[in-house]
């Protein structure tokens, strides 16, 4: 069944927080999606937050700003998944890491992760939030679309495959113009003809 995605947005985000408190996504019940979207160190928590409360709080901001954070994948109207992406300059960790530096000065968006409930992991939920990914970056523009998977055939007993794995990249057609680190490739997609 082909999944309805949809921009994150104030008046979804309910549905955002019905992913995220769903079994099997506790960490992103932490991070928020908001763990590349900062670089440097973080003002001292007030006596009454959490980092998870100022992440939540961080997010539910730029859901209500002008470039939503990700998008939300519906099936029958349940939300199922959602994708965080959005224009690199957002993702400031990115700058700083060894795997995921900038190739280059291009413009690109980056996918970042993925949160699937457990219920509904192994239905394609994950590719077809990728294929929508696609779509809604072709529609705002986008010239590059960039993304930093993990490769199984590299490292099999990967922990961190909120980030996606290469195979599902590969099918909509990414190419790896990068890589740093055994398992972790720097994949492309060129959406519009220069």
């Amino acid at each position: 069944m082909t999944l309805d995605i949809q921009p994150l947005n104030e008046d979804r985000w309910p549905d955002l927080e019905t992913i995220f408190h769903a079994k099997g996504c506790s960490i992103a019940r932490g991070c928020w999606c908001m763990y590349y979207r900062r670089s440097g160190k973080a003002p001292t928590l007030q006596p009454d937050e959490s980092q998870s409360s100022r992440n939540r709080a961080d997010l539910y901001a730029l859901a209500s700003g002008d470039v939503p954070p990700g998008l939300l994948g519906y099936r029958n109207g349940v939300p199922v998944g959602w994708v965080s992406l959005g224009p690199r300059e957002g993702f400031s960790k990115l700058a700083r890491s060894t795997v995921m530096k900038p190739v280059d000065q291009l413009p690109v968006w980056s996918i970042i992760c993925f949160v699937v409930p457990s219920q509904y992991r192994g239905q394609g939920v994950a590719r077809q939030l990728l294929t929508g990914a696609i779509e809604y970056s072709k529609a705002q523009g986008v010239q590059l679309l960039e993304a930093y998977p993990v490769d199984l055939s590299e490292t099999p007993e990967a922990e961190s495959l909120w980030f996606g794995t290469k195979t599902m990249y590969d099918r909509t057609g990414f190419q790896e113009v990068a890589r740093r680190k055994p398992g972790r490739p720097v994949l492309r997609l060129k959406l519009v003809d220069s």
